[in-house]
């Protein structure tokens, strides 16, 4: 009967859902949620869909080879990109929708300043030890000719950090529709810039090294189109920042740092966490190895992406609400999550084949094997992302950074021992089934982790 009822209970939710839409009633806090949440959805859909797309373009221009170079090198940058954030993103939301809600404007530009003051000091620093330690990783670590591409993120770094703040700025006002057209004006300018400097320089004979080089120099270009784009909007959309500014006192200085702290040792582990695998994969494979197993999972982290679109939009909702009213939102949110990410997974597994074969080309079919097994993370990956959203706005920040640290231990442990299994009994492609393999196994653990912690605190 539990089972049965249920059932019920998501079937009425979602029909609440179409009808909201079909009478256009975005009121109330579930209207708002249903509101952010759409807009966050076709984000979510034109950010991986495009970027898939572009993927698939750019993959078959530069073919595996330069494609795992390509990939290594935009992992090492976006690995360093974590350093600059460190949970800034989330005390902007956490707080600024807090104080936002009690109509506190003055304070909460007062924690901006602070925040962006912090964001601006990491990235100089970041891209810093970037520059500092380039040759060392290119050339002693990954013995690869990646150093001028890892030098390109001194420039990419900044770009993307101010952009990814001044986006959270319009999400912590709960205004999801300007970074929506943010999204299209960048896959626009991605889509149109990048494969024609691919184009002219293929053309011109240009070496690997320098073909990366510049592949990253236009996608950088393409973020900074997406930033003027959002500081222009911001001047006219984002109405508290035009008020003057309350500093934050010392209690609210420490409470802020009490509040981020916990979460920049979840960034952190969080990096290796989630790269650590092509980081390791570099170390010990030819580059078109990297390719096939970055095809693989380019393509299911696209589909965990869209259907965990609701973690985002819900992320101010659940910063506003406590109690009974936050538990039923979660509960309903992760229900109807699972079971979208169940059916997600099972599709997956069956069509891999033909998806690899129709978008990346018979260059990439080793990569069909890997996708299969990465069905698995199409299921887990949403539902992780609605958990660490709740933990995150209700402060709950310590126990998620012990467990993110202890998940990305366990992970590069299982992928040192993983991936030298693989190679030693397989070859390069069994290092790549290693890698896998340790990824899955690793955020299976992670989730058991959440539940077990979720269960815990209420």
């Amino acid at each position: 009967m539990d089972l049965i009822q249920e059932v019920r209970e998501e079937n009425n939710f979602v029909k609440n859902i179409f009808n909201r839409f079909k009478k256009r009633d975005f009121s109330g806090t579930t209207g708002q949620a249903v509101k952010n949440s759409s807009y966050q959805l076709a984000q979510n859909l034109i950010f991986k869909f495009g970027s898939l797309l572009f993927t698939i373009v750019i993959a078959r221009m530069l073919l595996p080879d330069r494609m795992g170079l390509y990939n290594l090198s935009l992992a090492t940058i976006v690995l360093f990109a974590s350093f600059s954030d460190l949970g800034i993103g989330a005390a902007l939301i956490t707080f600024g929708a807090k104080l936002l809600g009690k109509d506190n404007k003055t304070k909460a530009k007062g924690y901006v300043k602070k925040l962006f003051k912090w964001k601006i000091n990491l990235l100089v620093i970041t891209s810093f030890i970037l520059l500092a330690g380039a040759y060392f990783i290119a050339e002693f670590y990954y013995q690869k000719p990646i150093f001028y591409a890892i030098l390109v993120g001194a420039i990419y770094l900044p770009i993307l950090g101010i952009l990814g703040f001044v986006e959270t700025l319009f999400k912590t006002t709960e205004n999801f529709k300007t970074p929506m057209f943010k999204e299209i004006i960048f896959q626009i300018t991605r889509f149109v810039l990048v494969p024609l400097t691919i184009f002219v320089f293929l053309k011109s004979g240009m070496s690997d090294k320098l073909m990366i080089v510049v592949t990253l120099l236009a996608i950088t270009a393409s973020y900074s189109v997406a930033l003027l784009f959002l500081v222009f909007r911001a001047k006219k959309k984002i109405d508290f920042l035009k008020v003057k500014s309350e500093d934050l006192n010392k209690k609210e200085v420490q409470g802020l740092k009490k509040f981020i702290l916990p979460l920049s040792a979840t960034a952190l582990a969080g990096m290796f966490f989630g790269y650590i695998d092509t980081l390791m994969l570099g170390h010990y494979v030819a580059s078109e190895f990297i390719a096939y197993y970055g095809a693989a999972f380019a393509l299911v982290g696209g589909a965990a992406a869209i259907i965990g679109f609701m973690s985002a939009a819900l992320m101010p909702i659940f910063a506003k609400k406590s109690g009974k009213a936050l538990e039923n939102i979660f509960k309903k949110a992760r229900n109807l999550t699972a079971l979208i990410s169940i059916a997600a997974g099972i599709f997956t597994w069956f069509v891999a084949y033909y998806v690899v074969r129709i978008a990346y080309g018979i260059e990439y079919l080793q990569a069909v094997p890997v996708l299969k097994w990465f069905s698995v993370l199409v299921v887990i990956m949403p539902v992780i992302a609605i958990y660490r959203g709740y933990f995150i706005t209700q402060k709950k920040t310590k126990g998620l950074a012990w467990l993110v640290f202890g998940s990305a231990v366990l992970n590069i442990i299982l992928n040192f021992f993983g991936i030298r299994y693989g190679l030693e009994q397989f070859g390069m492609m069994g290092a790549v089934y290693g890698a896998v393999g340790a990824t899955i196994l690793s955020r299976v653990l992670y989730l058991v982790g959440l539940i077990w912690m979720k269960k815990r605190k209420t």
